[in-house]
């Protein structure tokens, strides 16, 4: 069992049915997490239970911690990217899985995406994510899918898989099928120190793109430029736009991969070259966007929305992972009693790429 403070009454519960978890029964600030004592949850037909060993934060953690207007589980346990050992199994899963090392594709439904229901006495839901319409990984064990499972190479630590999941998968199916980059694009990643745009700038250098990236700070500066962006702008010293603009001799970018959102959406269409694509995949500083239309016809731009990636593509980016290709840089190990502080320091700002909890 975890240690540290556990809260709740298990007198009446073995304590191999039990688990210590990070749990909130309401929303609002940090405060409403606590450590507490859950029943273990059991695999049903196609799901089995892993023992978690590693599961990191997202901004989505935050948001739903708030009050995201969405249908979740309450009390509610965070964390959509896991990474563990499988410790049961479901009726219909090989028990030949148990032990194995995995790593989990955090989406749910996505063939909502494909738009080809099964007919209407079939459920056709739309996209969910565990541990944000389900209960997830903040604990020390968690009942997934079994098809949602991806093995991990002995070499690979969880710490590091887990780190990688969400934000990888986010990051390709902007990048690569969304933004469809190329070879020779420029493309501009735009809150560079985060989870997803860290990957991202190692995966369209991997690409073969000329990446520019947005931050802010000398610091981060420094560290984005070492993850491979060939120009890094800070946005609190001058204009980035002009600076952009220089660098690429008036032309512009290719492609821009946006999380920031609202503060900015009108330097982001200015940045854009001629047939330039925007690829939002997120809004932190708001989700209101301005745009000068004549920006938009003029130079016939596109602007569209991504969200997770395919099965496929997830178990493709992990690929790149597990082979040292791109590496998701971890700010900091945390044991998961230390849940409300990792989303105090999430929420304070000032990580670079991802927090980890260890149960």
């Amino acid at each position: 069992m975890a240690s540290g403070l556990l809260t709740g009454d298990h007198a009446d519960m073995n304590t191999s049915e039990q688990m210590s978890a990070a749990v909130f029964h309401e929303n609002g600030a940090p405060d409403v997490i606590r450590i507490e004592w859950r029943p273990l949850p059991m695999p049903t037909a196609g799901e089995v239970r892993l023992r978690v060993r590693a599961a990191a934060l997202n901004h989505l953690d935050l948001w739903v911690r708030r009050g995201l207007p969405i249908e979740t589980t309450m009390p509610h346990i965070g964390g959509s990217d896991i990474a563990g050992e499988v410790e049961a199994v479901g009726p219909g899963v090989d028990e030949g899985l148990i032990g194995t090392r995995v790593v989990v594709d955090p989406s749910l439904d996505w063939s909502w995406y494909e738009g080809e229901a099964q007919g209407p006495s079939f459920p056709h839901r739309p996209l969910r994510l565990i541990g944000e319409h389900t209960d997830g990984g903040f604990a020390e064990y968690v009942v997934v899918p079994a098809e949602n499972l991806l093995e991990l190479p002995d070499a690979v630590p969880f710490e590091r898989a887990a780190a990688g999941a969400l934000a990888g998968v986010t990051a390709w199916h902007a990048l690569m099928t969304q933004g469809r980059l190329q070879p020779g694009d420029a493309v501009l990643i735009t809150g560079a120190s985060g989870g997803v745009s860290t990957l991202a700038v190692q995966i369209a250098r991997h690409a073969g793109a000329e990446v520019h990236a947005l931050t802010s700070g000398a610091e981060n500066v420094a560290r984005v430029r070492a993850l491979g962006a060939h120009h890094v702008y800070d946005r609190l010293e001058g204009d980035w736009v002009r600076a952009l603009r220089a660098q690429t001799g008036g032309r512009g970018v290719d492609v821009v991969v946006d999380s920031v959102g609202e503060a900015l959406f009108e330097g982001i269409v200015r940045s854009l070259a001629v047939r330039g694509r925007l690829v939002c995949y997120g809004a932190t500083s708001g989700p209101r966007g301005a745009v000068d239309l004549r920006h938009l016809f003029w130079k016939q731009l596109e602007i569209k929305g991504s969200t997770m990636g395919s099965p496929a593509e997830f178990r493709r980016v992990m690929r790149l992972v597990f082979e040292g290709a791109i590496e998701p840089p971890i700010h900091a190990v945390l044991p998961l009693a230390d849940a409300r502080a990792a989303h105090e320091q999430l929420e304070a700002g000032g990580v670079f790429g991802k927090l980890v909890l260890t149960p």
